[in-house]
């Protein structure tokens, strides 16, 4: 039976363990707050530019060629992996590793090359048979991204799938920011860019169906190709940019749970622990009385 020291030691050492949990919490909420805020200011223009695009590129000839529309084999994949640096998040890193692990699993007879952002996702790649192309570490350690740094991931993935040719599909697995304690994991299909119309790319999320498609009517002045060539690059620097600022979001609502759900933990642990404190120490006091009882009445 531990003695009374033992106890108030533990006693103290999860009340220290309950106040560094509580900072961490309240880091995550304020940082939550402003990476809200920069994924509900992003979302409707990725969103429109995706639908605007899609729209145009379903009623271009099938013959119009773009280095990033073409569909090519279905032998070459690239994996661009958002995870986070830390962990302390719950099931956030989790989540996207199984995501990212199944995928390459159900996809076995197929070369794939894995980008990955964020320290936890190469980790653990890092000792499985998984070729790394380029990585990325610190982008979203840091609390905020900077479109700077969407556009240098953009650029090399580009690079490789039109100038190297080397790649048949990218597909972008990330989460996707819903509420504080919901995050989901989307795998998008990235490149060749979809020619199909609105928001109905194909990103496909494990838990819920598909957007549905919204057909509008545009009028362009210039021709396809001058506004492919100037607005498909950025496309993909808009969606690589949107990731990155869902995988904040989600990282900050994750680890703000995860922290409350500890706080909460130590208090009944303290609690548990105050109450086997007092037990023992109520037990030492009976029995010094009955010892001086007995020993009162052998006198």
């Amino acid at each position: 039976m531990p003695n009374l020291l033992d106890i108030r030691r533990r006693i103290k050492s999860v009340k220290n363990t309950q106040q560094i949990t509580r900072a961490m919490k309240m880091m995550s909420a304020a940082r939550l707050r402003r990476a809200q805020d920069r994924v509900v200011a992003a979302r409707p223009f990725a969103n429109k530019m995706l639908e605007v695009l899609g729209e145009l590129a379903s009623r271009t000839d099938e013959n119009f060629k773009h280095p990033l529309l073409d569909a090519r084999g279905d032998e070459r994949y690239l994996i661009v992996l958002i995870t986070a640096d830390r962990g302390l998040c719950g099931a956030f890193n989790t989540n996207l590793i199984k995501a990212a692990y199944a995928f390459i699993r159900e996809h076995e007879g197929k070369t794939i090359e894995m980008m990955p952002i964020g320290r936890k996702g190469r980790d653990f790649f890092r000792s499985r048979d998984v070729t790394f192309v380029n990585e990325y570490i610190g982008v979203t350690g840091k609390g905020s991204v900077e479109y700077s740094e969407a556009v240098e991931i953009a650029r090399n993935v580009i690079n490789r799938f039109t100038e190297d040719k080397e790649l048949d599909k990218v597909f972008l697995i990330y989460n996707e920011f819903k509420s504080v304690l919901q995050q989901r994991v989307v795998i998008e299909q990235l490149l060749p860019v979809s020619r199909t119309s609105a928001t109905a790319s194909d990103a496909t999320t494990v838990d819920t169906p598909q957007r549905e498609v919204n057909l509008t009517e545009y009028l362009y002045e210039q021709s396809p190709a001058e506004i492919f060539s100037r607005l498909l690059p950025r496309l993909i620097e808009t969606q690589i940019f949107r990731a990155l600022l869902e995988s904040v979001a989600s990282e900050h609502g994750a680890r703000m749970t995860a922290m409350d759900s500890a706080s909460k933990n130590a208090s009944e642990l303290i609690e548990s622990l105050t109450l086997n404190m007092n037990r023992i120490r109520q037990a030492a006091i009976t029995n010094e009385i009955i010892e001086v009882v007995s020993g009162a009445a052998a006198q």
